[in-house]
């Protein structure tokens, strides 16, 4: 397969990521430690995300037209991607074979987990920029991996990967932050024009609740947030008061 029309990302160019977690020890809680990541070679020449939403239409002999119907619930996003991986420059290289190898990690139970007796795969947030919309907290559904070129010695030198990724669910988004339904503390990756007043109003639905962020990671100067930094955003029952 041809590489991506996007071409490999050039100096000052945002190059796309998949962090890879450990997963939450706990039901609502965060994701952990990180155990990888996947630094594309190649950004994306197309994500395809979706979303659905769950309705019902109840027959009812009073409409004759169908009755109306009732919403049950939205749906996780769902986010495709594909993975170029070429190391045909140094065809001594096991990046590509290492690389594939961290991406199917991502469909196994995680050692650590086992441990703490709540086995499950890992984590992942993909993140490409300033492209916000494809960034949240996922699970990986599935990963096919296509080799295509190989050393004289077996060794892959070229693969193409296709990723299935399903969006962890969370809290509403805004909602009052004196409710005490926020969702638990999570991880977030900055990008271009994050700052801590939007982050809060993002997570908190309140501005002013920066300070929370920044204690929480420690920020003497707020207006110094550079784009790829990992910020820890905890529940708003952990902030100030």
């Amino acid at each position: 397969m041809a590489a991506p029309v996007g071409g490999k990302a050039a100096k000052g160019l945002s190059r796309a990521t998949l962090a890879i977690h450990q997963p939450p020890t706990d039901l609502g809680g965060s994701m952990g430690g990180r155990i990888g990541e996947v630094k594309f070679q190649f950004n994306p020449s197309q994500v395809q995300l979706g979303r659905s939403a769950n309705w019902i239409t109840t027959p009812a002999i009073s409409y004759n037209r169908g009755a109306p119907p009732k919403f049950t619930g939205a749906m996780p996003a769902s986010l495709q991607l594909e993975v170029f991986l070429d190391a045909s420059g140094t065809p001594s290289s096991n990046t590509v074979q290492s690389q594939v190898e961290l991406l199917l990690s991502c469909c196994e139970v995680t050692s650590q987990s086992i441990s703490a007796k709540a086995p499950s795969p890992p984590w992942v947030e993909f993140s490409w920029g300033s492209f916000s919309t494809v960034q949240f907290v996922a699970y990986v559904t599935s990963v096919n991996a296509s080799y295509t070129l190989f050393s004289p010695n077996g060794m892959p030198l070229r693969a193409t990967c296709t990723l299935a990724l399903t969006e962890v669910a969370s809290e509403t988004k805004r909602q009052n932050p004196t409710s005490g339904a926020l969702s638990a503390r999570r991880v977030h990756r900055t990008v271009a024009g994050d700052t801590l007043a939007s982050l809060a109003w993002r997570e908190y639905g309140d501005a002013t609740q920066w300070r929370t962020i920044a204690e929480a990671n420690e920020i003497d100067d707020p207006m110094r947030l550079r784009p790829g930094t990992e910020l820890l955003l905890p529940a708003s029952s952990e902030g100030t008061t």
